[in-house]
């Protein structure tokens, strides 16, 4: 188990590494670049972007594209020693505005925060300090259900923040445009209103359906009932 850690650890900075000479550059997570289309992100992936899910489709196109590196090395039967158990990947109007990355818990046992924080910043410089939040902006779903904020870097731009989970042994990274992040906050508000204010209508149109489809069953089974009815 030691080695695996070791593995593990030594993987996860050589990820990290791998832009080295894009350090500080906060736009990047490996080679997925915040702002790319949902055709792009997946072609890298290796995911068929036919698997995202659409979250909102007005007022803004919302989707969702989750994404799992192989356990295996390519062509071998070797288990990759990659640290990342999965990224989510979300876009609005097709341009990816968020990452989620949750690494392997197993793959990262034993590292502290100190390890991830010293892995990261390889990649995305000196930590900063956190922004205070503005009256008023409550914390995201993801704010919430990641844990403990650990380090945070960002800029202007783009933020990278390091959670540890509270419920059990893990870490997660999310890297966000902030910009595209602020659009998406605001269109899953107005989304949100337009369903609720929509609801009575898509309610009535649904009972409708039902209703029509209730009256063309019944008249296929009077049509083949009558034909087939022996006194």
């Amino acid at each position: 188990m030691s080695r695996l850690r070791a593995l593990a650890a030594g993987a996860l900075v050589l990820g990290l590494s791998a832009q080295a000479a894009q350090a500080q550059d906060r736009s990047h997570y490996r080679d997925f670049q915040l702002g790319a289309s949902l055709a792009s992100v997946a072609a890298l992936a290796g995911a068929p972007a036919a698997d995202a899910k659409t979250v909102h489709q007005r007022p803004a196109l919302m989707q969702d594209l989750a994404w799992r590196p192989s356990y295996f090395v390519a062509g071998s039967t070797a288990v990759q020693a990659d640290p990342v158990q999965q990224i989510a990947f979300s876009f609005i109007d097709d341009h990816l505005f968020r990452l989620v990355v949750d690494y392997d818990r197993q793959r990262t046992e034993g590292m502290t925060d100190a390890d991830m924080i010293e892995a990261i910043s390889t990649v995305y410089g000196p930590t900063s300090k956190p922004a205070t939040r503005k009256t008023g902006i409550a914390a995201s779903p993801i704010e919430q259900e990641s844990g403990q904020l650990v380090a945070w870097w960002g800029d202007a731009e783009y933020s990278a923040l390091l959670y540890r989970s509270s419920y059990a042994p893990g870490f997660r990274l999310v890297v966000t445009s902030r910009r595209l992040d602020a659009l998406a906050r605001t269109a899953d508000a107005q989304a949100a209103r337009l369903d609720q204010r929509e609801a009575p209508q898509r309610e009535i149109a649904r009972q409708k359906r039902e209703a029509d489809d209730s009256r063309t069953l019944a008249q296929k089974s009077r049509v083949a009932n009558k034909a087939a009815f022996i006194p």
